[in-house]
């Protein structure tokens, strides 16, 4: 047990005994008193009623000291139900009403605040916007909700009824909140909504409802939903195809100079009824599941095998930064790279991390084992991720590749600057640039001028199938 936790259960203890005490007091001076005055002419019932409310004042004792240990319904800065309470009480009211809604609402830049202005005005920051939250659905006819606690600057609201009769409200909430400050901090809030619907189980719809969140942080308009596969479904789907090995690679050539060097492999893992599910799909419930490395060393085997066969080619493949750390991950693959020799130099490994890893010399070293075996390292979404510049700067890599968002929009010239800086910082260091998503002739001639080594696109090369089972 934690010293907080010590702590609060000796202040309940004391605050439990402070409320009984006096109780058990005056019922024991009231007996004594009786006793002293009335000795001589007392009934024998008397002397077992005092047994009984001295017994029934300890019992009242110990009952507030057991309670005293319970878990605290509110929080102490925003006043909302604490997480544990409002957990307990949405998967009432979930069993209890067919159609439910979890509304979830965030303070977006609360670290930033944190850290800025001060913790203090953090916790006001939170107060003024619950209490802007509240205010807002009174207005429109919505009280008496479970508002809660969940982590950070994340609350859950919950609502009767489902997703489609609050959605609208939700997005005018989000517009409303775009100038919303608190004394002149500037407040940045977004939501996502969520319904019974997609699941009957609360995990999965507080999950699904950060997924949301996560993926329109900076859209004004909500996801949909309602085509998603039920989140039991999905995890049994994916383990599944991952212990029968029923899965799809599909790749799509990168050329340098007209030549097909690389093959980008695209995993899409098949359902007992030969549907496919879509990496965005499943790798939160490989995470989730601990079957991330599983996975990874499953594709691996397999692409290790087809890359012999094709010696002019490199196979790229993404691979989890968390599993290349991982010893075990680590000496699998130098296992396979030994038992087969000819795919030396055939192999590359795709990284993105949003997070900077913070033992960068250890990361360093384990890398560039693995390029002494011959395998390449590519790092993904340059000029997106702040992680993929500082793993340029800080690591020993082979290929940076660029953000799909600067050759979305070729005629926004400031991009191409972009790519123009980049690709100098990178070849002073001795790594090749690559781009994806050229659809046309225009862009790839502008990847010409500016000396990008890869480029990769519906233009220049379709996905193919090269494996299924």
């Amino acid at each position: 047990m934690l010293l907080p936790e010590i702590k609060e259960r000796e202040y309940r203890f004391k605050l439990a005994l402070r409320m009984g005490l006096p109780i058990f007091g005056i019922t024991l001076a009231f007996v004594s008193s009786t006793l002293i005055t009335s000795y001589g002419s007392l009934q024998s019932s008397f002397y077992f009623e005092s047994i009984l409310i001295i017994a029934f004042s300890i019992y009242f004792i110990f009952f507030l000291i057991y309670k005293g240990f319970d878990t605290k319904i509110t929080d102490s800065v925003t006043k909302v139900f604490t997480r544990e309470y409002l957990y307990k009480y949405l998967e009432k009211e979930i069993k209890k009403n067919k159609e439910y809604s979890l509304l979830l609402v965030s303070v977006d830049n609360l670290h930033y605040i944190n850290d800025n202005y001060g913790i203090k005005n953090g916790d006001k920051v939170l107060q003024k916007t619950i209490e802007f939250f509240v205010e807002y659905l009174r207005d429109k006819d919505i009280s008496n909700f479970p508002i809660g606690y969940v982590k950070g600057g994340d609350f859950v609201i919950g609502l009767k009824g489902n997703k489609f009769k609050y959605k609208t409200i939700l997005e005018l909430l989000c517009l409303k909140s775009d100038e919303f400050t608190v004394d002149s901090i500037e407040v940045k809030i977004s939501g996502a909504i969520n319904d019974t619907l997609f699941s009957n189980e609360l995990e999965y719809l507080i999950e699904d409802l950060f997924v949301q969140r996560n993926e329109t942080k900076n859209q004004k308009l909500l996801r949909e939903n309602q085509n998603q596969i039920n989140p039991n479904t999905l995890e049994s789907y994916v383990i599944n195809a991952l212990k029968s090995k029923t899965f799809l690679v599909q790749a799509q050539s990168v050329f340098e100079d007209k030549e097909s060097v690389i093959r980008e492999c695209f995993i899409k893992l098949k359902t007992p009824e030969n549907k496919l599910l879509y990496a965005k799909t499943y790798k939160k419930v490989l995470n989730k599941l601990g079957l991330m490395i599983d996975f990874d060393l499953m594709i691996l085997e397999q692409n290790i095998l087809e890359c012999t066969k094709k010696k002019d080619e490199i196979f790229a493949i993404n691979i989890s930064p968390s599993s290349l750390r991982n010893y075990n991950f680590l000496a699998k693959v130098k296992e396979l790279m030994y038992e087969n020799p000819d795919s030396k130099n055939k192999i590359m490994f795709i990284l993105s991390e949003v997070e900077y890893y913070y033992n960068i010399d250890r990361y360093s070293k384990k890398l560039n084992s693995l390029r002494e075996i011959g395998v390449k390292i590519a790092i993904d979404r340059l000029g997106s991720l702040h992680t993929s510049f500082l793993y340029l700067r800080d690591l020993d890599i082979d290929v940076v590749r660029f953000d799909s968002y600067y050759t979305k929009d070729i005629e926004k010239k400031d991009n191409m600057s972009i790519i123009d800086g980049y690709t100098k910082i990178a070849h002073a260091k001795g790594v090749k640039t690559w781009v994806k998503l050229i659809e046309n002739e225009e862009l790839k001639v502008e990847m010409d001028r500016l000396n990008v080594d890869y480029q990769q696109g519906k233009y220049l090369s379709a996905l193919e199938t090269i494996y299924e089972k």
